[in-house]
């Protein structure tokens, strides 16, 4: 009897721990088409992109919190740049942080960080922004930023500020996961 306990316990703990750890459960999506791929989190589902959506090539939700979702969209730049020619990873974060202020005047955009990562022969801006709307709603949000064949891939997951703590483990192994090719 004492033996069976210890087994279960044993098996609780595991099961518990990769619940609060949140990156076990990860399903893989590849556009070959497209050239990318990337992991998200089991529960989310792929959404209908609007046309009128310019250069949003797939967006997925989470099925439970309707206001997370990831997104990816693809630009054109000349064929023979690299993200470093674009810029650091600051000036391309504020770059992007400009561009979003000029667009839509209804939020501020905050740069909290931005690094650079090589995976393999390929570099990765990874992003973190705040974001304020205003009706004072707050957001959080990562990316993560490729150029690859004469495109820049902009790869964005996106929640409410109070839910950041207990997503963040997670959206950080996907937005690390995104890869391009």
């Amino acid at each position: 009897m004492r033996k069976k306990i210890i087994v279960f316990l044993s098996g609780m703990l595991v099961f518990l721990t990769a619940c609060t750890s949140g990156v076990g459960n990860l399903q893989t999506y590849v556009s070959a088409n497209q050239g990318y791929e990337f992991k998200y989190p089991n529960g989310w589902v792929q959404v209908t992109v609007e046309e009128a959506s310019e250069g949003v090539d797939v967006v997925f939700r989470d099925i439970v919190e309707h206001s997370e979702n990831l997104s990816l969209i693809i630009s054109d730049v000349p064929p023979d740049k690299t993200l470093r020619e674009l810029g650091t990873p600051s000036e391309v974060g504020y770059r992007f942080l400009k561009v979003t202020n000029q667009r839509n005047l209804e939020r501020e955009v905050e740069l909290i960080s931005a690094e650079l990562e090589k995976v393999e022969k390929n570099t990765y801006y990874i992003l973190e922004y705040a974001v304020t709307f205003a009706n004072q709603q707050k957001r959080h949000n990562i990316a993560s930023v490729a150029v690859s064949h004469g495109k820049l891939f902009t790869f964005n997951l996106s929640t409410v500020e109070r839910r950041w703590s207990q997503v963040k483990g997670v959206f950080n192994a996907v937005v690390r996961s995104f890869v391009v090719y």
